[in-house]
């Protein structure tokens, strides 16, 4: 990829960027804090939350949290 596409683009990932950061690090505390899942457990949504981009952190918030 050359650099001047990326430059082109750069506007435009950099919102994309913050919003996967944020979501990921919201999801991350949450599942650290809360001891109730409906799915799985806690090591399985740290790394759900972790290493599946975008999706992970919105999969944790759908179907694995559990009552407050």
């Amino acid at each position: 990829m050359d650099l001047a596409v990326l430059k082109e683009y750069f506007p435009f990932l950099i919102p994309l960027i913050i919003l996967q950061i944020v979501l990921s690090i919201t999801a991350l505390i949450h599942v650290l804090r809360h001891p109730r899942y409906r799915f799985g457990n806690k090591v399985m949504w740290v790394l759900v939350v972790l290493f599946i981009q975008f999706i992970g952190p919105a999969l944790y918030f759908a179907l694995g949290r559990g009552e407050e």
